[in-house]
């Protein structure tokens, strides 16, 4: 019936498609320039991952300018160091620049911990606090107070910072927030 013009029927319908679909099934390249799946994949993942570290080159075009008064910065997580370090080298030398941010032990890159930063760096533990998570808390706390409105607060806050800047609410103690 088909050869005069008539549809043929559902049986050979899905025949041909599933004929079509398997004729037009892509196959694996074999050509040497195409990297393995598993290395293409690893190289995207740490393209992605570079990007996006800390950095003067992402972080300057979202900066505000400096204001009239004083910029402070605080932060908390196992990224604020980096960050740390990348806002005081894009921040304009003659800005006022000052804070303190905590990260995890030994989680402080080579590059912040130069002496001429202006951003101070706390260790604390992760993923339970410590005392220095509350040392941390109390101090990031001062470093906001008396600020007015020609100055700025910029807060660096990557994951881990709920242990690293830990300030218990009244009734609660480290204890508490360790169990």
């Amino acid at each position: 019936a088909a050869a005069l013009g008539q549809p043929a029927a559902p049986q050979q319908q899905h025949r041909a498609r599933r004929k079509t679909m398997t004729a037009a099934a892509p196959t694996r390249s074999t050509h040497p320039a195409s990297p393995a799946p598993r290395a293409l994949l690893r190289a995207l993942f740490d393209a992605a991952v570079a990007r996006a570290q800390p950095s003067a080159d992402t972080l300057a075009a979202f900066l505000l300018p400096p204001p009239p008064g004083r910029t402070v910065v605080v932060g908390a997580g196992k990224a604020s160091a980096a960050m740390a370090a990348a806002l005081d080298a894009v921040w304009p030398a003659q800005a006022p620049l000052s804070g303190l941010v905590v990260t995890r032990y030994d989680h402080v890159p080579h590059n912040a911990r130069q002496p001429s930063s202006r951003i101070a760096i706390l260790e604390a533990a992760h993923p339970v606090p410590d005392a220095a998570s509350l040392h941390a808390g109390e101090r990031i706390a001062q470093q906001v107070q008396g600020l007015g409105s020609g100055d700025l607060v910029i807060a660096l806050l990557s994951g881990g910072g709920s242990a690293l800047m830990a300030q218990p609410a009244p009734g609660l103690t480290l204890a508490d927030k360790q169990a």
